[in-house]
């Protein structure tokens, strides 16, 4: 039995869609908890109760008002929170990160290495590179979720049972490219990712969405990363009731919790991660 701990708040979502995805899940259990009552879950006394956690929050927004995260508005986390992140990435505990939990914390570089992206909420640096606020599409913006069709990247456990690929409509997300090349790719979409389709940065100041420039963006959607010694499964995709409707991208989550629990896959990023430090 893969026990998950959920942790959530900070971004709108249909509670009872979400949760009823998890009830067909064979040998899956799942606890909710949300912020800020999920970073005392998170400390390393309480958390060895779980083999793996799924974000679900959007935290550490500086500057908007957000009053759940423990941060007053800055965007830098407790340092009781950090602390515990800390440990769980040492501890190797399994990461699943879904469509705005891999936005939270912006300006907090540990929570940008677990979650692998390139989005941005505003114009920005990343990499050293001065890079554009990225784009979004559906969700709880002007434009309707996109329709596409995704196509396996590459031969994993977690998409066993996903081989042809599957169509899905959910919110997209325009993102640059460069990400890619730290990131193991799992699944494409094949939509047009360009900024035409996409509205600009919700957060970037006025100026900026008025005069808003983005490059055509990665068409990468759900990848396999590492942080320390935990193993990361991060998808653009989980804004909505579609979405967790959808038989596929069910398996898709089955299959993520029981890799990212499994040995093979501790064994996996903590290697990874060596590599990634010596060079």
């Amino acid at each position: 039995m893969t026990s998950v701990l959920i942790v959530s708040k900070g971004h709108a979502f249909n509670h009872d869609a979400f949760l009823e995805m998890f009830t067909d899940m064979g040998g899956i259990t799942t606890t909710l908890v949300e912020q800020p009552a999920a970073q005392i879950v998170l400390q390393p006394q309480h958390v060895g109760a779980y083999d793996c956690v799924l974000f679900y929050d959007m935290s550490g927004i500086p500057g908007v008002g957000l009053t759940h995260d423990g941060a007053n508005d800055t965007g830098v986390p407790p340092d009781a929170y950090r602390k515990s992140i800390e440990a769980l990435l040492q501890r190797g505990t399994g990461i699943v990160m879904l469509n705005h939990a891999t936005v939270s914390w912006p300006d907090w570089p540990l929570w940008r290495q677990m979650s692998g992206t390139s989005f941005m909420l505003r114009r920005g640096q990343l990499d050293g590179v001065d890079v554009p606020g990225s784009g979004y599409r559906g969700g709880h913006g002007p434009l309707a979720n996109a329709t596409v069709r995704l196509t396996p990247a590459a031969e994993h456990p977690v998409l066993d049972g996903l081989h042809a690929g599957f169509e899905i409509t959910d919110e997209l997300y325009l993102k640059t490219t460069a990400f890619e090349q730290h990131v193991v790719p799992l699944l494409r979409a094949d939509y047009d990712f360009s900024m035409r389709n996409f509205t600009p940065p919700p957060l970037a100041a006025p100026a900026e969405q008025a005069q808003w420039q983005h490059p055509p963006g990665s068409n990468l959607v759900v990848w396999a990363n590492s942080a320390h010694a935990s193993p990361v499964i991060a998808s653009d995709l989980g804004d909505g009731p579609q979405a967790f409707a959808n038989p596929s991208f069910r398996r898709l989550l089955e299959n993520a919790f029981k890799w990212a629990s499994s040995p093979h896959a501790r064994t996996w990023a903590a290697k990874r991660s060596s590599a990634a430090g010596a060079s």
